[in-house]
């Protein structure tokens, strides 16, 4: 997408990649230790997190620890990689404000890796001295502080969402245009709106510890910052929306999952301002409300999202075009799943009922009932995907190098693309999403729309 043959440090790249599986190991065999395994949730609170009680020095809890920490280091490493890459190997003629949505939302969300992520690691860090050296970062006994753990914890947990969620909102970006038709509305004011995002996401960690303890000021402080997220995140739903009006949809597989995400993550936003505020936020505090907001965004959000590019990008990747019927099955089964799945949720959790408890009272059945259906449903939905992706790649057609006719870098090279991408590193000549304006993207013949 930006004109570059690799990673500015394809080592690096390579060994933050792979300490990924070893994360995933440590975290599998965490299960099965002698010393029984980690009990402390998945955020490790101490002071649970720093007891225990069978005084084996490699137990579950410390294995845990020891992914989260391998975990934090990889993505440390991965994000200088990106923001070098962006920042330093661009295309000639590409300058910020002609680089696709996507890298403007990979860049916003790794300089979030790079300032938050820190924090966590070191506390995983802190957190496995206590328990391996008898250090006391965290153990009131010996005058530590176990809150200091959840300041550590939150600073890159709650942006982590973000780092989660921006490359979604590029992939929006990337996806409207193509399918209505014309040009981004507001180009700039949406690439903005990322850095906008990176920013003040290191302001808002203590939404998720009203009920610690917090000083009134304070969460004053952080509801005002929670909600101030819905500024640039408002800035690009209008965005998309004034993209697609008036344009030339085709609400082909990859259109549909983009609106689905869409129309999710304006539900999950509404929500979401509402969690912000600290008299709802300790009324719904650890209830089915906060499940039912976070999966409309990790799950109705995201994974449409994720959908969406697989099914955009699948005939660049592999160079076999999709089943369209498949596609589309696909789409419906997992928009109705997941609603059914997840708005139930919200009253359930309203209502009073807890997360994090095996069993619900007979006053819940209802809804109980309507989300199982849901999740049944959305199970089901994966089927028609895997069968798709397995049998598109071994049997579809072949796909030329530009099915979309899509603008963008990447719809310039064969598909699958070759090892090192260009021959020739292209030089830009036009910025990105100029549909309709029959203007050539890089210099050089036989290179238009």
């Amino acid at each position: 997408m930006i004109g570059a043959r690799d990673m500015a440090f394809p080592r690096l790249n390579a060994a933050a990649f792979w300490m990924v599986p070893v994360a995933g190991a440590l975290l599998m065999i965490s299960f099965f230790v002698p010393g029984g395994p980690a009990q402390a949730g998945w955020w490790s609170y101490p002071p649970v997190s720093t007891q225990n009680p069978t005084g084996n020095l490699i137990n579950g809890e410390f294995i845990w620890l020891l992914a989260v920490a391998v975990s934090g280091i990889s993505s440390i490493m991965g994000g200088v990689n990106f923001v070098t890459t962006i920042v330093k190997m661009r295309a000639p003629g590409m300058t910020f404000f002609r680089m696709p949505l996507f890298v403007w939302a990979v860049f916003s969300a790794q300089i979030i890796q790079l300032f938050g992520l820190p924090a966590l690691t070191a506390g995983a860090i802190m957190l496995l001295f206590d328990l391996s050296v008898g250090t006391a970062f965290f153990n009131p006994d010996k005058g530590g502080n176990p809150v200091l753990f959840q300041h550590l914890f939150w600073f890159y947990s709650h942006p982590a969402v973000y780092v989660i969620i921006l490359p979604i909102f590029g992939i929006f970006s990337e996806i409207f245009p193509v399918y209505s038709r014309k040009p981004l509305f507001g180009y700039r004011v949406v690439a903005i709106s990322s850095l906008m995002i990176a920013a003040v996401s290191a302001l808002v960690w203590v939404h998720h510890m009203y009920a610690s303890g917090t000083p009134g000021w304070m969460r004053m402080v952080f509801m005002v910052s929670t909600m101030f997220v819905s500024v640039p995140t408002g800035i690009k739903v209008f965005a998309w929306l004034a993209t697609v009006w008036g344009g030339k949809l085709r609400l082909n597989t990859p259109m549909l999952f983009a609106l689905g995400g869409l129309i999710m993550f304006v539900f999950a936003g509404v929500v979401g301002i509402m969690l912000s505020s600290v008299p709802i936020d300790i009324h719904v505090n650890n209830t089915y409300f906060v499940v039912g907001h976070f999966h409309y965004v990790l799950y109705g959000t995201v994974t449409m999202g994720l959908f969406a590019a697989i099914y955009h990008w699948f005939p660049k990747m592999t160079g076999r075009m999709y089943y369209e019927g498949l596609g589309k099955l696909h789409f419906w089964l997992a928009f109705i799943g997941t609603n059914l799945n997840f708005f139930p949720m919200h009253p359930l959790g309203l209502h009073g009922m807890l997360r994090r408890v095996a069993s619900y009272d007979p006053e819940y059945t209802f809804w109980n009932i309507i989300a199982s259906i849901g999740g049944f449903l959305l199970g089901m939905s994966t089927l028609p995907f895997i069968l798709n992706m397995i049998s598109s790649w071994i049997n579809g057609d072949k796909a030329p190098a530009n099915p979309w006719r899509a603008i963008g870098l990447e719809w310039l090279v064969s598909s699958p693309p070759p090892v090192e991408n260009f021959e020739e590193i292209p030089v830009v000549v036009s910025p990105p999403y100029g549909y309709g304006m029959n203007e050539p993207l890089i210099a050089g013949p036989g290179h238009q729309e």
